[in-house]
Formats: C-alpha cells, structure tokens, sequence
C-alpha cells in the first residue's frame, strides 16, 4: 500500500485512548474507534462503535437530582478476536511485553493496519491485522488478521464474539451516570461460520442486528454466551507459516430504509458479502472517488494533518450521510465527549462541504428543518414568536444541554448555564445562507431554507427589548460563544446582557431574512406568510431592530457584552506561573473558590468571532448599519484585546485566531495555525482528544485554506477573492464543486491564482478579485496575477 499515512510505534498505555480515536475507521453511517481487538474496555482502551444518530435516554441521580440525558449508543462491539497458545492465558499487549507494535492508518484506502509481536519462550507470534469500516457498503466492516509462527511451529487458539455487554463508560466524568442502555441481547447461529447478536435500546427502542461471519482454516466451533454471540477456532502455525483469519460483520438498525428487520438484514448481507479482498477493492475505489471530489494539495507537514483531518470529516459525514436524519456530531463518530450531542460545529464544517458535497450540506441543514417545529415550541416556552434552536441537539429538538455539569478538579457538580447559547440560531440561518449561495439551490433557498430563516428572525425581534435610556433594542439574558461568562458576579440569576456576537448575528439574520422575502416569488411568499401566520407589521419591526441592536464598546474597543469593561484583570502571568495549562481557567478559578465571571477572561473567540464569519467588508457594513463605523484601527485595537484575555479552552479558539490574524495580524497567524493543525493530533486540551476528535476544528482548518487565506466567498452568482499571502502556505490547491460545476481546480502561489473549469454545458463562473472580473469558460484555465 502506498500514499499518506499516521503512524504509531511502540505500545505505550497512556496513549492508547488518544491512537484509538485519531485510528477510528468510519464512512458515515457507523464508525469504530481504532481499539486493538483483544482488548477490552479498561482504563486504558476503549472500543466503541457508533451509529450516526443513534441516540437513547436516559435518567440518572446525581447530587441529589434526577437528571435525564440522551447519548449516542455504543453499539455491540463487532471488534471482539482474541487469541492465545493451546491451555495459555490470553495475549495482550497489557498483559504480555510485546517485542514490536506498529500501527498505521492508510488514509487513502481508509485502513488501519497494525503489527504486534508476543514473544513466546524461545519464539514469537507475530500478529498483522488489517481493518476497514466499508465507505460503499455502509452496513459492512472487515478485519483480517494474519497470524505468523517465524521460528517454531504453534497451536493457537483465536475467539472471536460480537459482544452485547457494552455499556456507555468512555468518559471518566460521565461514570456516575448511567450509562446501560442496551437490553433484550439475545445472540445465535445463522448458518456455519456465522453468528448473530439482536438487541434494542431502552427508552428509544432503536433495534439493532449484528452478523459475523468467521472464515480461516480450522476447527471452528459455536458457543453463544449470555450477552455474547462466540465463535473459536483452532489453528495449527507451521514454523515461517502464516494462517489468515477473516471476520466480516453486518451491522443494521430500524432506522434503516427498505428492510423488514435489522436482525434478518444484517444476517442478509454478511451472508453475501464478498471476501475479504473483494471487500477492500471496492472500499478502496470507493475512497478512490471520494478523495477525488475532495482534493486538496497543501505540502508539509501542514498538509499531512489536513489530510488526517480531511480523513475524519469524510468519515463522519461522508456522501453515506445525505441519506440519514442526522446533525453534525461535535466529537464526529469517534467517541462519547458531548454525549454525540450537535452543537452549532455546523457553522465550521458546513462552510467547507457547501463547494464538496452540497447534498450532504443539504441533508444537515434538513436535520435541522425537520426539528423546526421543536425550537418554535422552545421559543413558545419563553413566550416568544419564532424558533429558538437548542445549545444541545440529539434526536428530536429538544434542549438536551445538561442540568449540571462536573469540574473534575474540584469534584463539584455546577449548574449549566450553557443553554443561553441562543445564538446557535444565528449560525443555523448562516448555514442556510451560505449553502444556498454556494449551490445556488433555488428550491431549497425558497423552501425549508425560507422557513428557517424567517422563524429565526421573528425569535430575534421579539427578544429585543426598547431601551428608552439608551435609545436601542437590547437582547438580554444570554451567553455568548466564551462560555465562561454565563452571569455577572453576584448575580441571581445567569445570563448577560447585548452580548455583541449575539446582537451583529441577529442584525444580520434579521436583514438577510428581509433580502430574502423579497426575492421570494409572489405566490412562495403568499404561502410563506399564510402557514407562519406572519403579522403584517412583522417585517418592519425586523428592519428596525436590524439597524438599533445595541453594541456596546469600552475603551475604544468592541465590549462582549454590557458591563465587560467594567470586570476585573485577570494575574494572567501568576495562572501562567503556577499552573501548566491553563486552557480551562474556569474549572481552576472555581477550585480555588473563585469565579471567571469576576474577570476579562475569555474560554474562546467571542466577539472576534464576527471577523470569522464575515469579510472585512462585510463586517464593515454591517457595523455601519447598527450605527457605529468600524474602522481598521477599532478592529486592530480589539483583536489586540481579545487576543491578550483568552486562554482558548476550545480548539475552535485558535483556529478562529488564525483565521483572523492572517489579515490583521500576519506575523502572529501562523502560531495559531499551527495550533488549530496540532489540537487533536498532539491533544493539546489534555485529554480530551480521547473521548472524540474534534470536528468542528478539523473541518475549521480544510476551510482555512480554502477559503481563510483565499478570501473565497461564494457570493451574487461568482466566485470572489482577496488572498493573503502566508508566507508558512505560500502554495496549494484544492478542488471544489460551484453551481453545478464539478472539479474546479484552483491553485495559488507566487501571487499568482490558476483556476481550471472542467469541460461541461454550464455557463462561464465569474471570477471577481478586488480589481476585475474575469469569466473563465468550462473547459479554460485562467492564470490570474493578484492585486497587491
């Protein structure tokens, strides 16, 4: 196997969990976590399967509360192949000082190989397994495992189960909740060779079905245990021979379109699904195409991590997922953190798959739509019009943001403010806006897309309240995306008033919304305002809370919200001095008796998170539209600000960092780069990484180069850039998919921007750079010299 790969060498424990998540095998509907199959889960690995969606409830007592929480299932473990010499103990890596560990992940054929030598008396065991997670049948996962006698010859003994015993226990904070929630395991024979496990969730009643076929040269025996579907065998290794094991396994749920029953499907498929090597074709092809509508060419050792991170976005949102109900996972489908909850990680990855795989934007921004009713209902609750999208989504819509929340440090359940986080609405219209002009999908821009939009911005004109003092609407009682700030000190109650990302994303939302109504057809909108019940006044009061949001400021620059100015300084050297990291300063100040609330101190990007998601320009106006002109020496002095105050609690901090710096700061842009890049693969949030790969950074990062340092934007129709030149990533290329346009190859280097439009019957893209607009034909490449 050639092309890209990840690799580890060596067995050392304490990293095991850390290998486990970034060697997770996926293709959209399920995915495993990159456990060496005879081991169990411990302190030190963790095997967990997870279906994309497949959530269950449940109640739990902690400090004295009943507290319900829904989490992402670990599914039976397919995993299960353990092994050992004739009347021996069982081999592990754990238990037996092992001569030599490799693991590598081959990224472009989506496999994980691994190679472990036990050294047995006066000879070895070499063990080579190979391990794939099927990207075009969905349903099917294989792992072949060579077993090796080089010196003299063995008797092993191999098991192999499907193992129902499972629970949800990958998060050490989470273990005082209960975590059972699979039940009625029942498991059986389908035919020789083959093996199957049924069983269902507790409140959810989600059925799952699971078949293992078992294929080598052996004696090969049955015996299902309580919870445990068991097949072994017996295999005699001559001195320098190899022995092959096969186990391919079929996973099904009753999500699942077109079957009867999970259990008769999986048993179906494992039945007639190919060989191993006929297995491996097909996924590696269908990777093959995969990576061919998502090229990217970054060289480095930047590249190298794009590509891994490019690998895990695929993996959990892959073209598999345009047919699912599914949100996007914030820790992907690589582990337990966040409980598999959606947050608003959209808003960093759906950027990125607009111009790649719009049917899979489509297919989230529907997940979304479909829960509609559900954040009209929340909104409801607050006596409020419109639709307030949960902190927190799972399943159906609701708030699923936990009541309390454990600070490890301390050993003490706080309460969790969190869910003021209204500004995930915000993000979802962003998504909306940027999908549709990335695609120019008429239809669902009309559509789901119109209602959407529409019911977000009636939420954010009802939450503004007349001040006659100030002579502005504020938004009170929220908080933003620095989620150390959830109360002012001393506070009764949680919340903060005109947070200023919360307060520019509603103007904007609300004046978008208005862009869009107008442009609907006469008859769409006639609909729209009939089923919404629309109130005739409506759209007026939307301009106008559009253009008198209040947004506060303190000394010269941007406040967070109303009253930052007025908080503490942070001893950020003495933090910095008496502690190693300090990324979490809340759960810090709270062990010491403290609280951030008292202080400038932010977790992430709050405010600088307008200069993310907008344009210069556009920022600019949208300022200049609430009244206050912003000029480059007020945002300079408040990315200066910010950027001296937070302690980037979030991979997304650097990140959004980075993206900024490279315009106002370049020669500080690349260390957060480089942060941004090294988040999970280093797990520089102290092991986090563990319990799940953060998406929403890597997806964030594929889309600093596409469109951060392109200043690409998809917007009236064209494609625009303003680039800036980073001195790090002064060349790459990248293909992209633009209103019906497949495989658009662009590259930059030298201040030179090359743009090949693949032959087709669609008309010219308009390529617009700050001094021109140039349209480049299907089937030209235009070799543009960039402005200075």
């Amino acid at each position: 196997m050639t092309g890209p790969t990840w690799e580890y060498d060596g067995y050392r424990p304490a990293e095991e969990r850390l290998r486990e998540s970034l060697c997770t095998l996926g293709n959209g509907y399920f995915a495993t976590r990159g456990a060496l199959p005879e081991c169990t889960a411990d302190d030190v690995h963790y095997p967990g399967t997870y279906a994309a969606g497949g959530y269950n409830r449940l109640t739990s007592e902690v400090a004295g509360r009943r507290v319900e929480n829904e989490d992402n299932v670990n599914l039976p473990n397919w995993l299960p192949l353990r092994f050992r010499t004739a009347g021996g103990d069982w081999l592990t890596p754990d238990t037996t000082a092992v001569t030599e560990h490799h693991q590598i992940l081959h990224l472009d054929p989506g496999l994980l190989e691994r190679r472990t030598r036990y050294p047995l008396g006066d000879g070895t065991l070499l063990v080579r397994q190979l391990r794939l997670v099927h990207l075009d049948d969905p349903h099917l996962a294989a792992l072949r495992t060579e077993f090796t006698a080089p010196d003299h010859p063995v008797d092993l003994e191999v098991e192999a189960a499907l193992d129902g015993t499972v629970t949800n226990s990958g998060v050490a904070r989470y273990r005082d909740l209960d975590g059972r929630h699979l039940i009625h395991v029942h498991t059986g024979t389908a035919a020789p060779g083959t093996v199957w496990l049924r069983c269902r969730t507790r409140t959810s009643d989600l059925s799952l079905g699971l078949a293992a076929r078992l294929t080598a040269e052996g004696t090969l025996t049955h015996a299902n245990e309580t919870h445990r579907a068991v097949q072994r065998l017996r295999l005699h290794l001559p001195p320098g021979g190899t022995v092959t094991v096969d186990k391919t396994v079929a996973l099904h749920t009753s999500r699942d379109p077109a079957i009867s029953d999970p259990l008769r499907a999986a048993v179906d498929r494992v039945r007639a699904a190919p060989g191993f090597d006929e297995l491996l074709r097909t996924h590696h092809a269908a990777w093959e195409q995969l990576w061919r509508r998502t090229a990217l060419e970054v060289p480095g050792e930047a590249g190298s991590i794009l590509r891994l991170h490019l690998f895990h976005v695929l993996q959990t949102l892959s073209p598999h997922t345009a047919d699912l109900d599914v949100g996007v996972p914030a820790r992907g489908l690589h582990g337990e953190a966040y409980r598999g909850h959606v947050f608003w990680d959209e808003l960093f990855v759906l950027p990125y798959l607009n111009l790649h795989l719009p049917e899979v934007s489509r297919a989230l921004l529907r997940y979304r739509h479909r829960r509609l009713d559900a954040a009209c209902h929340a909104a409801h609750g607050m006596g409020r019009r419109g639709a307030l999208y949960p902190w927190q989504s799972g399943s159906d819509g609701r708030e699923e943001t936990q009541q309390l929340h454990l600070n490890p440090r301390s050993g003490r359940w706080l309460p969790d403010h969190t869910r003021l986080q209204h500004h995930v609405g915000s993000a979802v219209a962003y998504n909306v806006w940027e999908y549709c002009e990335a695609t120019g999908d008429t239809e669902f821009r009309h559509g789901e897309g119109a209602e959407m939009l529409l019911q977000i911005a009636r939420f954010w004109a009802d939450s503004a309240v007349w001040d006659d003092h100030l002579g502005r609407y504020r938004i009170r009682g929220v908080v933003g995306p620095d989620e150390y700030h959830d109360a002012y000190p001393g506070a009764a109650l949680p919340g903060l008033d005109d947070n200023a990302y919360t307060n520019v994303t509603a103007a904007w939302v609300l004046s978008r919304t208005l862009e869009l109504m107008d442009s609907l057809p006469e008859p769409r909108r006639r609909e729209l305002t009939e089923h919404t019940g629309l109130a005739e006044d409506e759209p007026a009061r939307w301009e106008e809370v559009s253009r008198k949001l209040h947004i506060p400021f303190h000394d010269g620059v941007i406040s967070q919200f109303d009253g930052y100015g007025d908080l503490a300084e942070l001893n950020w050297k003495g933090y910095r001095e008496r502690y190693d990291d300090i990324r979490r300063l809340d759960r810090i100040l709270e062990a010491e008796g403290d609280t951030v609330n008292r202080y400038k101190a932010s977790k992430q990007a709050d405010v600088l998170m307008l200069g993310y998601l907008f344009s210069p320009y556009e920022l600019r106006r949208l300022f200049e539209q609430l009244g206050h002109p912003l000029d480059e020496h007020t945002w300079s002095a408040t990315v200066d600000h910010y950027l001296h105050r937070t302690s980037h609690g979030s991979t997304l901090s650097g990140l959004v960092h980075g993206w900024i710096l490279t315009r106002a700061r370049r020669a500080d842009a690349w260390a957060f780069v480089q942060e941004a890049l090294r988040g999970d693969i280093a797990d520089l949030q102290g092991g986090t990484t563990g319990e799940g790969i953060h998406l929403g950074a890597m997806a964030g990062t594929l889309d600093l180069v596409q469109r951060g340092l392109t200043g690409l934007e998809a917007r009236g129709g064209g494609l625009c850039f303003d680039p800036v030149p980073l001195p790090e990533l002064s060349s790459y290329g990248f293909s992209l998919r633009y209103h019906g346009h497949w495989g658009v190859h662009l590259r930059l280097r030298s201040g030179l921007l090359e743009i090949a439009v693949p032959d087709s019957d669609q008309p010219p893209i308009d390529v617009r750079l700050r001094d021109r607009v140039v349209p480049v034909r299907p089937g030209e490449t235009a070799r543009l010299v960039l402005p200075d």
